[in-house]
């Protein structure tokens, strides 16, 4: 009972000391006065080096009012690397890539950004920079180009942008253009024909973010996508069944939701395909096996997939032949005579007088 006094000023003390510096004060700048400290327990930042960091962020900012930007980013450089501790350190790198943006040098404007957010991850201007790389990655991802020395046109680099978009989702996952980042970096790859590149975002905005705006939009994209990916009835079926599984659950999940009618195309597309493809196996046993057994089967499946179907009509109408042959075999089997297949009675007509 004695030490409990002692302890909760040690633990006071403590909690103060844990508080990032960064967090108890902001810096303002202005023409006259230059960089100023204002608020919490650095208000008074002093000490050489102090003021050796802050000589040279007021050197750095002059130099960008004036124009000079190549000595206004080597002054923040520099700023950054001898006082990494310092309040001024997220502000210099700050500074020096919304330099590098203004002068459209976009990778290094992004790279400097990245190393903001991973060195100063509590700074203040945390969501302002990821909405800067946001724009940066868009930017390069509609072709426009990065400039060398910010003079010289380079090459448009669609690839860097996809490689941003999934950066931006790493560092902020829990921002908001986090899901900006993988709908664009889906349509990104689809574009390249990295289509399960594609699927993979989408299916992570979907997960990640199901309460999101642009989750809507995230599954019918991706029921488009796999769809994009069937060859017809012919082949393989897995793309059908998972675009038609996410037609489904988007018109389900979101039934009043702009993109209904497509979603309702699509899955009736997806539907005949399937059901086509069960028919075509159907036909094969049927024809060149004589299994009518594994025929039947396959019928009722094309059938089941989409009962109100053209196809369904025409799997119905073979499918009385089957079951015939199944019931002669059947006869056969028990030695019975084979059972006379009755026609449909023909309509009788009768006249008034």
């Amino acid at each position: 009972m004695r030490r409990l006094p002692s302890l909760l000023v040690l633990a006071a003390l403590t909690g103060l000391l844990l508080v990032p510096a960064r967090l108890a004060a902001d810096l303002v700048w202005t023409p006259s006065g230059g960089w100023k400290v204002e608020g919490g327990v650095l208000a008074n930042f002093g000490g050489e080096e102090g003021r050796n960091a802050l000589d040279l962020m007021n050197r750095a900012r002059t130099a960008e009012e004036a124009g000079s930007n190549r000595s206004a980013i080597k002054l923040y450089t520099t700023v950054n690397k001898r006082y990494p501790n310092s309040v001024f350190a997220a502000e210099a790198l700050y500074r020096a890539g919304a330099i590098y943006q203004k002068r459209e040098q976009f990778l290094k404007a992004f790279d400097t950004y990245q190393q903001m957010l991973a060195r100063y991850p509590s700074s203040e201007k945390f969501t302002q920079v990821v909405g800067e790389q946001y724009r940066i990655a868009s930017q390069l991802f509609e072709g426009k180009r990065t400039r060398i020395w910010g003079i010289i046109p380079g090459f448009r680099n669609r690839e860097k942008a996809l490689e941003y978009f999934e950066l931006i989702v790493q560092t902020a996952p829990f921002s908001d253009y986090a899901p900006l980042a993988l709908m664009n970096a889906a349509r990104g790859y689809k574009q390249i024909d990295e289509v399960p590149a594609a699927i993979d975002a989408l299916d992570r905005m979907i997960n990640t973010y199901p309460r999101s705006v642009l989750t809507p939009d995230a599954y019918l994209k991706i029921a488009q996508t796999h769809a994009s990916l069937v060859d017809g009835p012919y082949y393989d079926q897995a793309s059908t069944k998972e675009a038609i599984t996410y037609f489904e659950d988007y018109m389900i999940l979101f039934p009043g939701d702009a993109g209904m009618a497509t979603a309702e195309k699509g899955l009736a597309e997806m539907k005949t395909i399937l059901a086509q493809s069960k028919l075509t196996m159907a036909d094969y046993y049927l024809k060149y096996r004589r299994n009518y057994q594994a025929a039947k089967v396959f019928y009722n499946e094309a059938i089941t997939v989409y009962p109100d179907s053209k196809v369904a009509e025409q799997a119905r109408a073979k499918l009385v032949d089957v079951e015939a042959q199944l019931a002669k075999q059947e006869a056969a089997a028990a030695g019975k005579p084979a059972p006379v297949p009755v026609a449909p009675a023909k309509k009788k007509l009768f006249w008034l007088f």
